[in-house]
């Protein structure tokens, strides 16, 4: 009796969702005839409109297709239901590890719901913490972020930067930290950068103005500058430090040795495809008033980490593709005078940083962090004891400190903060996370499956103890795949939601991120991208093969590289999954170096520029592999009108472009945010962009979520 009841309420479940579909109206999407030719390739661009940010019908365009999903997503009876849950779940403490900066220690705390996290400052480390710096009184919607914050060499001012609407533009701004009073300095037109300190000033880096500034948020930028900002002074007045108008698409970034004595200068060349960097030095202790290169050629990467009196200790992937430290002297730089200071290992060096006359490092061990102490000469000291398989992060700090505070998390082990007494060496807990959950009721296993060229490639599986394999667990499979990027195992307190009711969480380490150091990311760039793809469908296949889940149960994710991901993989494998959910993806892979910073992936993409290019990029490209008559999965692209750095035309072209040639049941939507970015501009918008990711998740994989016992 309970097995047919529960037969025909998953019929009637699934005939509604059936239902939701038939009934949607897509708004029509008006075309016009822009073709472009690549290399004697005609490609038609019929949605080429939608680029134009400013246009009306644009937002017309964005309003009904807002008004569509919105309607889609009230009907899931348990929308409402998720949004609590979520914000039930994500209502608890959150806290960064401190900083000191002279006498003072800083750090970040988010009562839970705050739209954005408060900074708060004490002196000493059992002082008592003071409100320093509250971005939510920044806008009355919480949509002002604080994108970077540096304090002077002697904490006597603090520059910060704010981000509105999640945009990548910046504003800085310079308080006194002692009184909080908030200085008449107000810099702005800043991009990828922060603010580095010297004397009674900082430098920092911007573009000019847009000349178009209703294009504010989609002008190609050009031309990167540095400049030299004085405390109390108009921004008219800086001094500009470095340009190169010859090398437009060039990046620049000034930083200092903590005891000031080197500036270094950084310059990216990727706009040609370069995907190292140079480094060129001034000596300010020897009053050098030019930069002298130290590192030129754009192959490698090279970061300082500190200096040691006289030179310099750099981390660099140069005849290492898993890096390795060495000690430099700015007066005699040649390769063939390196002391090196740790040797490159069989894993990936994946942090480095200096405190209290050690060096301490981080190494990637199959996506599983290990932490070792150094001596200053290179000389392993001991191993710092993790709690379990997962990511650490921090132990940087000053060279007098006595000690320092890291972090560790995992799947299930909600970020914990530990402090480290560098004399003892020994490791205690400082500050946990209270959140309302269970871990010992789910499990994460490590896996390893061979892709479609035999590479193996590892895939971390989370979900209830007790899972039967029996071919019918709703699944989610997330993916990244590139920029050198690792996705290591982290708690995500939104993912609970879905844990709880039964799905399985999976994250594919494939090819293209730095998981196992510059060859792992080299295989899933530029001709060889499509390894990418293979690694996840791969992915895909072997949870099928071992009963995880189904076709009909599987759901991908991604975002940003990895909306592209999942936009290229429903391209070629549009019947092995049920739902996708592509966000802030790249999906004109033709165009996508004419926006904002979009010549900064060359070193990834490559360029529709080059014919060779072209053809590898045309061949996966998610915007143009989409074919009419064809059955995709259901649907659901997020974006967000202030996203600068993936432009939401990316999002529009493809969601018009499937609704166009889509074939069969599944819905195909696209939720578009307002007054955010690249991620959410704050906590709300994260929350109910989330709600609605989920709802739509599982309405489509046919759960009907139970009720929690939290």
């Amino acid at each position: 009796m309970r097995r047919t009841s529960t037969r025909l309420l998953a019929i009637f479940f699934l005939a509604n969702s059936f239902s939701f579909a038939q009934q949607i109206q897509y708004p029509g999407t008006q075309k016009v005839d822009v073709v472009d030719e690549y290399f004697g390739v005609r490609v038609p661009d019929p949605y080429r409109w939608l680029e134009d940010e400013n246009s009306p019908a644009v937002a017309e365009w964005v309003n009904k297709q807002n008004a569509v999903t919105f309607d889609y997503l009230s009907k899931i009876s348990y929308r409402e239901k998720m949004r609590k849950r979520l914000e039930q779940i994500y209502n608890y403490p959150r806290y960064s590890a401190p900083f000191r900066k002279g006498k003072y220690f800083i750090f970040t705390k988010n009562d839970g719901l705050q739209n954005q996290s408060v900074y708060f400052i004490q002196e000493g480390i059992n002082g008592t913490p003071e409100v320093l710096l509250n971005p939510n009184q920044l806008s009355p919607d919480g949509t002002i972020k604080l994108a970077s914050l540096g304090f002077s060499h002697d904490a006597k001012y603090l520059a910060y930067a704010i981000s509105r609407g999640g945009s990548d533009w910046h504003e800085f701004f310079v308080m006194e930290v002692a009184t909080r009073k908030l200085m008449l300095d107000h810099v702005r037109w800043g991009k990828f950068s922060g603010a580095a300190w010297q004397g009674n000033g900082f430098y920092y880096s911007k573009y000019d103005p847009p000349a178009d500034t209703a294009k504010t948020l989609t002008a190609r930028n050009e031309n990167h500058k540095v400049y030299y900002h004085a405390v109390g002074t108009e921004q008219s007045q800086d001094q500009l430090v470095f340009e190169d108008a010859k090398n437009p698409l060039r990046f620049h970034s000034i930083g200092l040795t903590e005891d000031e004595r080197f500036m270094i200068l950084y310059v990216t060349d990727r706009g040609r495809g370069k995907k190292g960097n140079a480094i060129w030095v001034r000596d300010l202790k020897k009053k050098e008033s030019a930069f002298k290169p130290i590192v030129e050629g754009f192959d490698d990467a090279f970061g300082v980490i500190d200096n040691i009196e006289d030179k310099l200790l750099m981390s660099t992937n140069r005849k290492a593709p898993n890096d390795k430290v060495v000690l430099v002297d700015p007066d005699h730089p040649q390769e063939e005078n390196w002391k090196v200071i740790l040797p490159e290992q069989k894993e990936p060096l994946e942090g480095i940083s200096t405190a209290g006359g050690k060096l301490f490092a981080t190494y990637l061990n199959d996506v599983r962090h290990r932490a070792y102490v150094y001596d200053l000469e290179g000389r392993k000291e001991h191993e710092i004891e993790l709690p379990s398989l997962g990511t650490t992060g921090g132990f940087g700090g000053n060279n007098d400190d006595a000690f320092i505070f890291y972090t560790f998390t995992s799947f299930t082990f909600p970020t914990t903060i530990f402090k480290y007494d560098i004399a003892t060496r020994e490791s205690e807990l400082y500050r946990s996370s209270a959140v309302a959950f269970a871990p010992e009721d789910f499990e994460t296993r490590q896996v390893f499956y061979k892709s479609k060229d035999g590479t193996r490639v590892p895939m971390f599986i989370t979900h209830k103890k007790g899972l039967e394999l029996n071919g019918k667990n709703p699944t989610l499979l997330y993916g990244y795949g590139g920029f050198n990027i690792s996705v290591k195992p982290s708690f995500n307190a939104l993912l609970i939601a879905l844990l709880e009711q039964g799905v399985v969480y999976c994250v594919a380490n494939l090819r293209g991120g730095g998981e196992y150091g510059e060859q792992w990311h080299d295989a899933g760039t530029k001709l060889q991208k499509q390894n990418v793809f293979d690694d996840f469908i791969a992915a895909a296949e072997w949870l099928i093969a071992n009963k995880y889940t189904s076709r009909e149960k599987l759901a991908m994710h991604g975002g940003s590289n990895g909306g592209l991901l999942v936009g290229a993989v429903m391209c070629q494998r549009p019947e092995l999954f049920k739902v996708a959910l592509p966000a802030v993806g790249v999906m004109d892979m033709l165009r996508f170096h004419k926006f904002t910073i979009g010549w900064n992936w060359k070193p990834d993409y490559g360029s529709s520029d080059d014919s060779t290019e072209f053809q590898a990029l045309s061949r996966y490209s998610p915007l143009h592999n989409l074919r009419a008559g064809v059955s995709y999965p259901a649907t659901l692209a997020t974006t967000a009108d202030h996203d600068d750095r993936v432009v939401p035309a990316h999002s529009f072209k493809f969601i018009a472009t499937l609704q166009e040639k889509h074939s069969g049941p599944n819905p195909v939507l696209i939720r578009v945010e307002t007054k955010s970015g690249h991620s959410a501009s704050n906590t709300a918008k994260q929350l109910a962009t989330t709600a609605d990711m989920y709802s739509f998740l599982l309405w489509n994989l046919g759960v009907e979520i139970q009720e929690t016992t939290q």
